[in-house]
């Protein structure tokens, strides 16, 4: 049982990313079908509503469960939020492209191709919320082993 709590306590930010991650794909591929197939938009315009709404839900839950992030002022509060939408807008031009491959070239089903293009984006964003929004600095990283 103690090993169980050890890989918890080792891996609870990535569990908690994936089940967030999850409902976040959850969001996306259910605007992106609305969008797309009950309203009939482009799939491109469905595309960015989709990452969107998304976007602002993945940042509320990555901020307060998986990656804790504490701010102590406004200026930090937008400084994080700017770099965190910032770097998704890296991965929703990753999320255009392989749209665009699957769906324009490919000729391949749009919810097929997303769900692929959701993959591919998730690990993504994963990394470059990891390592460029929600990093660590020394002193956090001290102050948390307390």
């Amino acid at each position: 049982m103690n090993r169980i709590i050890q890989l918890y306590a080792k891996y609870k930010d990535v569990l908690a990313y994936l089940i967030f991650g999850g409902l976040t794909t959850l969001v996306n591929l259910v605007v992106f079908y609305v969008t797309v197939t009950v309203w009939g938009w482009n799939y491109q315009v469905g595309n960015i509503w989709a990452w969107f709404l998304s976007v602002l839900f993945a940042y509320v839950t990555n901020r307060v469960w998986v990656f804790h992030s504490h701010f102590v002022s406004v200026k930090e509060l937008l400084s994080e939020a700017v770099s965190f939408f910032l770097a998704r807008g890296v991965t929703l031009l990753m999320d255009m492209a392989i749209m665009w491959v699957g769906v324009s070239l490919l000729q391949q089903n749009e919810m097929l191709t997303k769900l692929v293009d959701q993959v591919v984006v998730v690990v993504a964003n994963y990394f470059f919320s990891k390592w460029f929004v929600f990093k660590k600095t020394k002193t956090s990283s001290v102050n948390e082993q307390d």
